[in-house]
């Protein structure tokens, strides 16, 4: 693997990651203060639904944070644009996408020492299998300066996480008969559509249609974009199953209220 080491990553790299991990700090601690002023319910849940709580809410940050760089840098920057650069598109990159790499690295660190401190009261076998294959991702294509753009349409997918955090919040809030449940519900499943089903079949067609460049990417770069994948893809298939048939129980629900 070619290193990307120049000095400009040297500095950029580790103060992008800790600035991740301060960014989940103080979302965390202001997650706190305005819950236990604006909610009257959260000074009652427990001790480790108010850490799950404060939890969501720099996960909700980072999610939102990051689907808006990788679209600017996906669709509207000319970045990965086709005629508009020499480089191959495999291996462009810029500032703001190894910023971007780094404060996720941040993020999944500070998620991840959460899940395994508290496990497996925040999450199970399969968040740690996510966040873990998320980082070496992440960590290979930063080091590596390429596939910049298959990491952030994966990255992208992270626009779905904002409605999956309101769904528990409104769950634990008591509130599973009301139409805000619903409504993001049916929002939750079409975005999981777009975001994780049908971004993936594009994702997996243009790395078809442009595998000659794919394999130029060193070997454990290449052969870990052709592996990981497919697993995340798995594992988003299985979430959205489970998805549907909430939505679909929650639909039957509120057909038999009426």
């Amino acid at each position: 693997m070619e290193g990307n080491f120049g000095p400009v990553e040297q500095v950029l790299w580790p103060v992008s990651v800790f600035s991740g991990v301060i960014m989940c700090k103080v979302v965390y601690d202001l997650t706190r203060k305005i819950s236990t002023v604006h909610f009257k319910g959260y000074d009652k849940l427990s001790r480790l639904q108010r850490i799950e709580w404060n939890n969501r809410g720099f996960s909700t940050f980072h999610a939102i944070v990051v689907a808006a760089v990788s679209f600017y840098l996906l669709v509207v920057s000319d970045l990965f644009k086709s005629g508009t650069q020499g480089e191959f598109v495999i291996n462009r990159k810029s500032f703001l996408s190894d910023t971007i790499f780094g404060i996720s690295l941040g993020y999944f660190l500070s998620d991840l020492a959460m899940i395994l401190w508290h496990f497996p009261s925040l999450g199970g076998k399969e968040y740690v299998l996510h966040h873990g294959l998320s980082m070496f991702s992440i960590f290979l294509s930063l080091v590596s300066g390429k596939a910049h753009m298959y990491i952030l349409m994966i990255l992208l997918t992270e626009t779905t996480t904002p409605f999956v955090n309101l769904r528990w919040y409104l769950d634990l809030a008591g509130q599973k008969s009301s139409n805000l449940y619903l409504y993001n519900g049916v929002a939750l499943f079409l975005g999981w559509m777009a975001a994780r089903i049908l971004l993936f079949i594009y994702f997996f067609m243009h790395i078809y249609l442009h595998l000659h460049l794919v394999k130029t990417i060193f070997p454990l770069g290449f052969y870990t974009l052709l592996t990981v994948s497919p697993i995340l893809t798995s594992m988003n298939l299985f979430w959205f199953w489970k998805i549907l048939k909430g939505m679909m129980k929650t639909l039957s629900r509120k057909r038999h209220v009426h």
